[in-house]
């Protein structure tokens, strides 16, 4: 497994640290401002939970952002944890091109 160059950041953390401490809402007001469990977002503050597509509406409803940004973060953070995991695999996968006249009878 490569040493990644830049640390890899949770959505939560992104939540937390660029939302609600410089606007100074807490986590318990945010969930109710947008009519979700304390815990939910909790989870996410704390990495344990992943944003939902229901979670991203409602924070770009209360933020005035869009929802497709916080999918964006949590999409891009699970495919960077899904490569890590399954890198081996990944590294056996011939592309295409290579593969292409090894696998010739697929096409047909």
């Amino acid at each position: 497994m490569k040493e990644r160059e830049v640390p890899l950041v949770h959505p939560g953390e992104i939540l937390l640290e660029d939302w609600l401490i410089p606007l100074n809402i807490s986590q318990y007001a945010l969930a109710k401002a947008i009519n979700v469990p304390p815990r939910r977002i909790n989870e996410i503050v704390q990495g344990k939970r992943g944003i939902t597509v229901d979670t991203a509406l409602r924070l770009a409803a209360f933020f005035g952002t869009d929802a497709q940004s916080w999918l964006n973060l949590q999409t891009h953070y699970d495919a960077q944890i899904t490569e890590e995991k399954i890198a081996v695999a990944l590294a056996e996968i011939k592309p295409f091109n290579q593969a292409s006249t090894q696998t010739q009878h697929l096409a047909q």
